[in-house]
């Protein structure tokens, strides 16, 4: 099995069992909850398909090149989760069990990514990093540049994210927003570590990436001020009282 194949598999193990020790911790283990992630299962492995087949539009490239793509995947996985518990008449939010480990799960992952994919455009940033010239779609890889390592920005991006949800869920407690922040966080980080990925530009130098996220961002910056506005996060900025006795 490829390398990259391996360590997805690590990603979406480690997400599996986050999910299951959140759930039970806030009392959501059931049947119900385990179909919704077999939804996000299901949609997830669709979504990172059609997406990478998107960019082709070759039928016989369908199931080769479709594991590719990390949006497509994610979108997937989360239309998978509404039609599951659409089919299952589940009403109960979710997303709050999935935000930590979609994280800890990306971070995993992407090692894959790094080890075996083209890291970045070229720079001359100390941490710059070297590629076998084997790496496909690299031709930076050929020349011996130093380029960004891009996946590693995500990687240090997700266990902070994970840490900072981890910290965030006994503050925040209206269902639903700790997974609004962190698809927040990352449609916005994802957006600006691509002009580090060495991702084709296809209009205004913006990648493909770039475009699928910004009616995605526009609509997310919306949610966020309503949120805001109605305090659902001012508990995130408040710090803890002592109690005196």
């Amino acid at each position: 099995m490829p390398l990259h194949e391996i360590f997805v598999g690590l990603g979406v193990a480690v997400a599996a069992v986050v999910f299951v020790r959140e759930a039970r911790r806030r009392g959501a283990l059931n049947e119900q909850s385990l179909m919704a992630v077999a939804g996000a299962l299901v949609g997830g492995a669709i979504g990172m398909r059609l997406a990478g087949w998107l960019e082709t539009l070759e039928l016989e490239n369908l199931w080769l090149y479709g594991s590719r793509s990390i949006l497509g995947g994610l979108t997937g996985a989360y239309l998978g989760v509404l039609v599951a518990k659409r089919i299952i008449g589940y009403r109960e939010r979710t997303g709050d069990l999935f935000a930590p480990a979609v994280a800890l799960g990306m971070a995993v992952g992407r090692i894959g990514c790094h080890l075996t994919e083209a890291p970045g455009r070229p720079t001359d940033l100390p941490w710059g990093v070297h590629a076998p010239p084997t790496t496909p779609e690299c031709p930076g890889c050929l020349t011996g540049q130093a380029m960004h390592p891009s996946f590693i920005y995500e990687i240090v991006f997700q266990l902070a994210a994970f840490a900072a949800l981890l910290w965030a869920r006994e503050r925040l407690t209206r269902p639903g927003e700790l997974f609004t922040l962190y698809v927040a966080a990352y449609a916005a980080f994802r957006f600006l570590v691509e002009f580090t990925r060495a991702n084709e530009t296809v209009w205004l130098d913006l990648t493909r990436p770039q475009w699928f996220l910004i009616p995605g961002l526009l609509l997310l910056a919306v949610r966020l001020g309503y949120g805001w506005r109605r305090g659902y996060y001012t508990p995130l900025f408040e710090r803890e009282r002592k109690v005196t006795t």
